[in-house]
């Protein structure tokens, strides 16, 4: 407006015409532009004026939010409060146990109870009430001695067990611990020898001896009784705190007693999970469940992956090394390449701990445990599901549940004769992948299958060289030789050259296949392919069943 005005006063004035003398044209158009400035001026501020004021909406809005967020959260606790019950008002009643098991057995015990004022899950606290009784019962009949003993050993003539109740994060630590004898391993290992779950000679640590007590029927009992001799009792223990999602390990010292640290979820209704990812699938892990987790460089998980039973040792347990697709018949990924290290996810049960590999990671995080219909309910190794944040529904794992399934069918499929030597298959699995030689390595040995295995072509040429496999499973995407390349030296070298080729990549299309087919590949299947369809095509290559 004000550059307009000077240009105008200039020309006038170079003109020669004074004010007085100004064209009506010149005039008119002098008056549109500066009206048209000024009104853009005054929009210009009244979208200011709008901006402040959408500025203040906006500062409202956040504000009404983050009450509404105080307000939910208030509620949420409210809710939770009205589950939670004290864990005091149990006390009388276990105390009463420990009491009759102490007149039963002729002996003299009290209950140190810590922690009481703490609150549990008034569902939880309903289905350990139980599993407790059995401990305390145990810890007085199988633990503390008789007065007399206890005089000789100079420890108090009433034996003490103590239960200890704490919170942790997520968790409710329960801890029932007394001073008496310890577990009598010897009488453990005797009557696992009788029950049959040890074999004649097998040699068993006081670690494992310890642990065998979770089995039915397992008691060093002398005689049987209303309190002891029947064989039950820690394993249904160990069989609820699993169901709750929970864990237990068991400490013994001879001469100082036994301690049981029970781990289980504060509540039912909300936990806190690992969400990790397998494939395209997305699955939660309750953290009560998993007892930490590691990295390890990429390069010496690869060269453990290579053994026949990988593992991995960390805090003086031993993890089984497996990938979490075998649990949920999700196809394993190779491992990324970017990656120097990969997170292993270390669940303690045990004989049958086990360290998780996984595809990613992504955090942990509070979910909200919803119930499954009765259509689900049956189906092993799944505790609930939840809903995230931004919509997807994934399905809470009972991963221990999955673990020991896996491992029961592993040792019954060991367990039948071995077949005869000179009518094996013989197998070379050829793949990149190690997860992918380990998956089909373990499905193909579930059906007596004897499996050598390459990492790439050249690699593949180098076992040929001592081996003459009866059918060669192989992938097409490899570093070194590709599945084409070596297919075509399998079928040039007369003294394989009639050995069957199933080609296995997820390189699905027509192109690849006219390819494979015109080389002298046999059959060919995508990724991810399932176990019935594998062994048809290589009963129907060699004519024979698996």
């Amino acid at each position: 407006e004000a550059e307009t005005e000077a240009e105008i006063l200039h020309r006038h004035q170079e003109e020669g015409v004074s004010e007085d003398d100004f064209d009506p044209l010149e005039l008119d158009r002098y008056s549109n532009i500066q009206q048209l400035s000024r009104a853009l001026a005054e929009s210009a501020n009244d979208v200011a004026s709008i901006n402040d004021l959408l500025r203040d909406l906006t500062s409202e809005t956040e504000t009404l939010l983050t009450q509404q967020a105080r307000v939910t959260t208030e509620l949420q606790q409210g809710l939770m409060q009205t589950r939670l019950v004290p864990f005091q008002r149990h006390v009388p009643r276990l105390a009463r146990v420990v009491r009759q098991a102490s007149s039963e057995s002729g002996k003299s015990a009290e209950l140190v109870v810590e922690g009481g004022e703490g609150e549990m899950d008034r569902q939880v606290l309903e289905s350990m009430l139980p599993p407790f009784e059995h401990l305390l019962r145990n810890a007085v009949v199988h633990g503390i001695e008789t007065p007399e003993i206890r005089r000789q050993r100079n420890k108090p003539a009433v034996g003490s067990v103590t239960l200890k109740l704490r919170r942790a994060g997520s968790e409710v630590l329960v801890e029932v611990a007394d001073d008496g004898a310890g577990l009598d391993l010897d009488s453990i290992r005797r009557k696992a020898f009788e029950q049959g779950l040890l074999a004649e000679g097998q040699e068993v640590s006081d670690s494992d001896a310890i642990e065998l007590i979770r089995s039915p029927g397992i008691t060093t009992a002398g005689k049987l009784t209303q309190a002891a001799g029947r064989g039950v009792g820690l394993d249904v223990v160990d069989n609820e705190v699993k169901k709750l999602g929970g864990s237990m390990q068991i400490e013994s010292v001879p001469g100082e007693g036994t301690r049981f640290l029970l781990r289980l979820p504060f509540t039912l209704a909300i936990t806190r999970a690992l969400i990790v990812n397998v494939g395209e699938e997305t699955f939660a892990l309750p953290l009560p469940t998993v007892e930490g987790l590691t990295r390890i460089a990429k390069d010496k998980l690869l060269d453990l992956l290579t053994e026949d039973q990988p593992s991995i040792d960390y805090g003086g347990a031993s993890y089984r090394i497996q990938h979490l697709g075998t649990f949920v018949g999700a196809a394993p990924s190779a491992l990324p390449e970017d990656d120097s290290s990969a997170a292993l996810i270390l669940i303690r049960a045990g004989d049958n701990s086990t360290a998780l590999l996984t595809d990613s990671l992504e955090d942990s995080r509070e979910v909200i445990v919803k119930t499954l219909g009765s259509q689900l309910t049956s189906v092993p190794g799944i505790s609930g599901a939840t809903i995230l944040a931004d919509g997807r529904i994934i399905v809470i794992l009972d991963i221990g549940t999955l673990i020991r399934a896996q491992i029961g069918a592993d040792d019954a499929a060991r367990a039948p004769a071995p077949v005869i030597k000179d009518q094996t298959v013989t197998a070379l699995v050829v793949d990149d992948s190690i997860t992918m030689r380990r998956v089909t390595q373990r499905l193909l040995e579930r059906h007596g299958v004897r499996v050598l295995t390459a990492r790439d072509g050249l690699d593949a040429i180098s076992v040929l060289q001592e081996h003459e496999p009866d059918i060669i499973l192989l992938d097409i995407e490899m570093p070194r030789m590709d599945g084409y390349q070596f297919a075509s030296h399998v079928r040039n070298d007369p003294k394989i050259e009639n050995v069957p080729i199933i080609m296995i990549t997820s390189r699905s299309g027509e192109k690849h296949r006219a390819r494979a087919i015109e080389i002298g590949v046999n059959d060919y299947l995508s990724k991810p392919y399932q176990e019935g369809q594998l062994t048809k095509a290589i009963e129907t290559l060699l004519k024979r069943e698996l």
